[in-house]
Parts: C-alpha cells; structure tokens; sequence
C-alpha cells in the first residue's frame, strides 16, 4: 500500500514506537489519526504533525475502540492502515506470574488488537483495501526466563496476524507483523511487573531507535510482506 494520501491509525501513539512511526507516515503524505490514553501528548503530535487528529482511547475499552473508528471516518472518510503498537509488557518466572497481571497484558497485547482489527476490517472491505500491522516482540525467538507471559501474548498475536491475512486473502487487504528488537521507548518504564529484572535482562544490549523501528513499518506496510523482523541473526532473525 502506498503511505502517500493514506489514512493511518496508530495505537499507542503517545511515545516511542507509535509517535516514531506517526512522524514517518506524515513526512510520507499520510493523514494520521493518534490513539492513546494520554491525550495530551497525541494533541501536542497532531499540532506538531499537521493534518493529524488526536483521538484519546483505551484500546481495551471497546466503546472507546468503536468511537475511535468513528471519528476517523467523520474526519477523513476512511482507514487505509491500522498500526496496532499499543502494548505492555511482563517480566516474572512462570510460578510468580500473577493471573491478574497475565490476564491484563492478554487483554492489551491481544485481545484489544483483535477488537481493533474488527472495528476497522468492515471500512476496509468496502474499500476493497487495506493494510494492517501488528507489533510483536523480539522476546519470541527466544526461550528466556521470565518472558512467558509476554511472549505468550506475542505469539498468540504473531498467529492471529497470520491466520487472519490468509482469511483475508483476495480481498485487498494485507495484515502483517513487525518484530522489532530492544528498543529505546518508555517500554521499561511501563511494564506490568518485573521491570528491574527486565532492566538486568537488557543491560548492554544495542537498543534500535524508535525510528529504525517506524521506517521498518513503514516499508512492511509498502511491502505488504507477510512480517518483517530486526532481530540479529545471532538471535535468530533476518538482520
């Protein structure tokens, strides 16, 4: 799908990977609508952006999904690209992960991308076009203690993503997964549970920038690729 005159919808777009990637889909011609709960830093990106509207949304809430989707359409009249980045994540061992901590980032890596791919596949339909991304993790390739319950998230939504774009084959639409690495975002700051033993497990390591990040989205969604990943090939992956 080509960026340029494209209406985008980015989760999760108060910082890091989802402001990053709403700075690249702008500079390339896109109209960027900017969900998140914190309202006031997507109002500050939409003035900063230009042509880009600030919509504040819980993506676990479903009203606030569906009002979403609702004001992009009475301001652009349609959605070309979804960018489901909105996440959380979780660091403890099996035996210590709390079922209230495991159910919540189920609901926010899993569960509220499928709720969003839902409200947005019938305008996409019609369009007979569309691209969707989903955001997983570089945690997947791996089998490192005190990750199951992220990457459990992870992966389940690697195969929604998957299961979904062969549904949807023929229809115009494309649903992808971006896999990114270690990351420099507030990711660290705002994880669920475990974030010294997160920090540990990260210290060292060489954090990609949020706009490597936004640029490989961007040229995913161009691609219409199946998923694209920078993970080193020393962990598995294609870079």
């Amino acid at each position: 799908m080509d960026i340029k005159d494209s209406v985008v919808v980015i989760t999760g777009a108060s910082s890091g990977i989802g402001a990053a990637t709403a700075r690249a889909a702008a500079r390339s011609g896109a109209r960027v609508v900017l969900a998140a709960r914190r309202e006031d830093r997507i109002k500050k990106l939409a003035a900063e952006l230009g042509g880009s509207i600030a919509v504040r949304c819980d993506v676990t809430r479903q009203e606030q999904v569906d009002s979403l989707v609702q004001t992009a359409l009475a301001e652009f009249g349609r959605i070309d690209i979804l960018v489901n980045n909105a996440g959380q994540g979780l660091q403890a061992r099996t035996e210590q992960i709390t079922l209230n901590d495991f159910r919540s980032v189920l609901e926010l890596n899993l569960i509220a991308p499928l709720a969003m791919m839902q409200a947005v596949l019938p305008t996409m339909r019609r369009q007979e076009a569309g691209s969707i991304v989903n955001i997983s993790s570089g945690t997947t390739f791996a089998d490192v203690p005190g990750t199951g319950g992220y990457v459990a998230s992870k992966i389940a939504l690697e195969r929604l993503s998957a299961i979904a774009r062969n549904e949807l084959d023929g229809t115009g639409i494309t649903v992808s997964t971006m896999i990114p690495f270690v990351t420099s975002t507030e990711f660290l700051t705002s994880i669920r549970a475990g974030r010294a033993d997160a920090e540990a497990m990260t210290a060292g390591a060489n954090f990609d920038t949020p706009e490597q990040v936004a640029d490989a989205i961007l040229q995913l969604i161009e691609s219409g690729e199946p998923h694209k990943d920078l993970v080193p090939a020393a962990y598995g992956g294609t870079r």
